[in-house]
Order: C-alpha cells, then structure tokens, then sequence
C-alpha cells in the first residue's frame, strides 16, 4: 500500500476522480438536499415543514402529477369543452380562481395510531387506525377561520361545516393519509366520510370506481399550491381543478366519477381531464412571484380535474405566511386562455419503456485555467435525446466546449465547487438528468493512480518545471528527490508497502 500527500507548494494527491455526487434530482431538474428527519408534528405554514418539503420527491417524476404536458396535442374538442365550461358557470364567474384549502401536517415514523370512524364510505376508505398528530389541522385553517383556534376548528365549535378535508404526510415512510368531512369529537374521537392511503413513492392508483378525499379518486396533496415552492419560483406539478359540471367517466389516473350527467355527454370533462394554460399567454413581469410561479406550472404541467364546484378554481395552502393580494391578477384570467389536452394511459409518455438513463460522470478536481474533461454518458433505446450540459451552480461562469456532447469540456472563469447537471430529453419520457461536481483550483494539483504495481501521477496549474520527491514517513526528515521535469506526468516506481509523495515548483 502507498500513501500521497503534498506538501510544501503542492496540494493533495488524488486518486483519479472522486466518488460521483449522487445527487436526487426531480423532475423539474432540481437537486433535492438531503432528507430531514421528522421528530415530531410539523404543521404546514412553517419553516421546518419549508425545509422537509424542499427536499422530498412527492410521486416518481414519471407520475400524472409531474409529467410535463407543455408539447401535448390539443383534444379534438377542447374548444367545445371550454365554451361548455364557461356556460356553466355564472357570468361573474367565468375567470381562474385560486381558493386557500388545503393545509396538512407531517409527522414522525413513529407517530401514534389513532383510530378513526368512517360513517360514509368505509367500504371504498383504507382502515383505521391513522397515524392522527393532536395538532392535525383541517381544511382552511388558519387563513380563513377568523379567530377561532385550531382546537375549536377540529371541533368545528360554532358549526361552520364545509368539506373539512385533512391531509398527514409521514415523509419518513413516504405515505400520506386524506380524509373528508374531518372532525373531533368532544369525547377526542376522530370521524370522517371516509379516508385514503397513497404511497408518494409510486404511481399506484385507488381501487377503479373507489374515491377518495377528492371526487375523482386522486391523492389532494401533490397538487397543492404551496408556499415554499412557490417562493422557490416554480410549482413543480400539476394542480387539482374544480370545475362546475362532470360526465360520469373518470380517466387515468382518476378512479371514480361524482356526475348524474351522461358518459355520453362528452363536451363535459371527465374527472382526471387535463387542461393547460394556452403558451401564447403572456405572464405579465409585474405580476408577484407567487403568481408566476403558478401559471409557469399551468404551462408545463396542467391541471386535472378532481372534483365539482361553483367555480373554475385550483388550491393552494391557507398559509398565514401568503403576501397579501397574492394571486389577486389571477383572477383576471379568463377561461379561454385554457385549452384541454390529449391525456397519457398508465404505459405511456413518461412511464412507456425506453426511458433515456444519464450518467453525468465521477465527481473531478480541475486547475483553475485548464479544461475539465467531463466524460457523461447518455443511454437509450428510442429516439435519439436531447442532450444538454449547464451550469446548476458555482462561484463563476462555466463554458462548455459542446454542450449538446455528454463527453465535452468545460472551462471556469472563477476557482471554488461547481455542480455541472447533464440532461437528455428525448419528448416522451420525463427529462433525465444527472449531476457532478468541478472542484476548481487555482495552484498545482496532482491525480495519481495506480499502474500495476507502480503509479501514474498527472500534475496541473504550473508551467514551471517541477522536483518529484520521497519519503518513507510522515513527518519526513528528509525527502529524496526522484526527478525534475518539465513535464506534466510522471509513472513513479513505489518499492515500499507506504511511501509519500511531493511536486514542488522549481
């Protein structure tokens, strides 16, 4: 065995490239940090809830929720299906509409079961008991329940009723629990209408014909609007969207319809049909952040229809922390700026086989002023991707030699720790993505690696010619010199089971 080190003028002696960053990207291409344990209840309008929601995958990124839909062909009809939308709501009412709904709370692995009475559809609800945390929060509050506290409103004290949804997330596991018509009862028994289990890591539906805390089946908490994506910039899913009139027929990945209305009446939507927001809508720039974020979403991901109300509306998160008038331009959106799409089956776009594979290469340390050579690598088995290198973050500029090539080189115009994503698209599946990391230096550095029973050492950062030296030990007492070169590799004969290694700059 041998050791390197570098002392004096030069830094550490590198085994060839580091380990590969293995980075969690989502679908939206962006590296989630690691997971954060849930020690306890966490309720939804806080940093703490921000910082667990910042890092988790909620569905696999081939999932309805995440697909992008932004290149779908237009429904044959949707312009029919608009114009019955409109019709069927009142004049007044006929704009985009974002209602403060659902809240949640996110609780431990090793949160307390509680049971719970289902006095509606038990026989379409997953049993009892719920992992229920005392401080489970229900549908609207805090924003839009005055003064009442969130005891009161588990009780619903003054009878205020409404649909009264609860949602727990356990992010440990990655399960998540929804229920409808929620209460507390003064002798701290939960009940609801019924209740649902969705597992976050799959794309596992409901039982076909079974609903769930939403009327069409689907899980609620993926496609909420949230403060903290929001804030980010980006809703990175769809959203769930009500509208005035079903058909009674559901499609994929809805499981059950809430319509007296004719499956034959096909001008109305059917639950789990997908709108979009029309690309030649123009996002105003002095629009808040909240409400780009929104619509940006609308654009690439859609919504999909989950259930029957009195507007044209999505849902977002009563959040206390929403800036006031936030979301107030929406409501200036006509419906006409939306259009129905052609929706994928269970096998199709993002979860057909052939699905592009990426591999953005090891982790690798650069001299500040040459080329890293980036060695990605790009499998498929269909049409051939898009393939794409940027820059996800750093201390500079990077400049790729050809970063439309999964093997290029890049170039920095500042020393520090870049993260380089490589991606391939190929308009079907979800975009893959993989991540590395540039460590850019600005000295000499060396790599070396082993060579039979000898090593090759690569030097970079210096012109200079440079002294190759020995020792034994460490601390050494002295260095035995080896050779001085001007050049920038070396093969060295290593005759001991330890031995170190030092380039110093002549």
């Amino acid at each position: 065995m041998f050791i390197c080190r570098a002392l004096c003028f030069a830094l550490a002696l590198f085994f060839g490239a580091g380990p590969a960053s293995a980075q969690r990207i989502n679908q939206e291409g962006r590296i989630l940090g690691n997971a954060s344990l849930v020690t306890n209840s966490i309720l939804f309008n806080t940093p703490e809830a921000d910082a667990v929601l910042s890092a988790m995958q909620v569905l696999p990124i081939t999932n309805p929720w995440n697909e992008d839909i932004s290149h779908r062909p237009v429904q044959t009809n949707s312009d029919a299906m608009i114009t019955q939308i409109i019709a069927d709501l009142s004049a007044s009412r006929r704009t985009l509409r974002v209602f403060f709904e659902m809240n949640f709370a996110l609780v431990p692995d090793t949160q307390p079961l509680a049971p719970i009475n289902f006095f509606k559809y038990s026989d379409e609800s997953d049993p009892s008991p719920y992992p229920i945390p005392a401080n489970l929060p229900i549908e609207t509050w805090p924003r839009e329940t005055g003064t009442l506290t969130l005891g009161q409103w588990q009780e619903d004290a003054i009878d205020v009723g409404g649909d009264r949804h609860a949602i727990i997330v356990q992010p440990g596991t990655g399960f998540v629990w929804e229920t409808w018509l929620t209460k507390l009862s003064p002798y701290n028994q939960w009940q609801a209408s019924n209740g649902a289990k969705f597992d976050l890591k799959a794309n596992t539906l409901r039982p076909s014909g079974w609903t769930s805390g939403d009327a069409a089946g689907l899980a609620m908490f993926p496609a909420l609007v949230r403060f903290d994506e929001c804030e980010r910039g980006m809703v990175e899913h769809a959203v769930r969207l009500a509208v005035k009139r079903t058909r009674r027929e559901y499609i994929y990945p809805a499981t059950h319809f809430a319509s007296t209305n004719s499956a034959t009446e096909t001008n109305l939507p059917a639950m789990g049909q997908r709108l979009r927001l029309k690309s030649g809508f123009v996002i105003p720039d002095g629009w808040m952040k909240e409400e780009k974020a929104v619509l940006k979403a609308l654009k690439k991901y859609g919504a999909i229809v989950a259930d029957n109300g009195n507007f044209f509306s999505i849902s977002a998160t009563p959040d206390d922390r929403w800036p006031s008038g936030v979301f107030d331009h929406l409501s200036t959106i006509s419906i006409t700026n939306f259009e129905v799409i052609q929706t994928t089956g269970p096998k199709e776009g993002p979860r057909s086989p052939g699905a592009p594979v990426v591999n953005a290469g090891l982790d690798r340390t650069a001299a500040f002023g040459t080329p890293a050579i980036l060695q990605g690598n790009v499998a498929f088995t269909g049409d051939s991707p898009i393939v794409r290198w940027k820059l996800y973050s750093g201390p500079g500029e990077v400049i790729f030699t050809d970063a439309t090539r999964a093997d290029t080189t890049a170039s920095f115009t500042k020393p520090g720790i870049y993260t380089l994503e490589l991606n391939a698209d190929d308009g079907v599946h979800a975009v893959a993505y993989d991540a590395m990391n540039v460590t850019v230096i600005s000295g000499l550095y060396a790599e070396i690696a082993l060579s039979g029973k000898d090593v090759d050492v690569t030097w970079f950062g210096t012109q200079s010619s440079v002294a190759i030296e020995h020792s034994l030990n460490l601390p050494a007492g002295a260095w035995t010199p080896i050779l001085t070169t001007t050049m920038h590799n070396a093969t060295l004969q290593v005759t001991n089971r330890e031995e170190f290694f030092r380039i110093k700059e002549q």
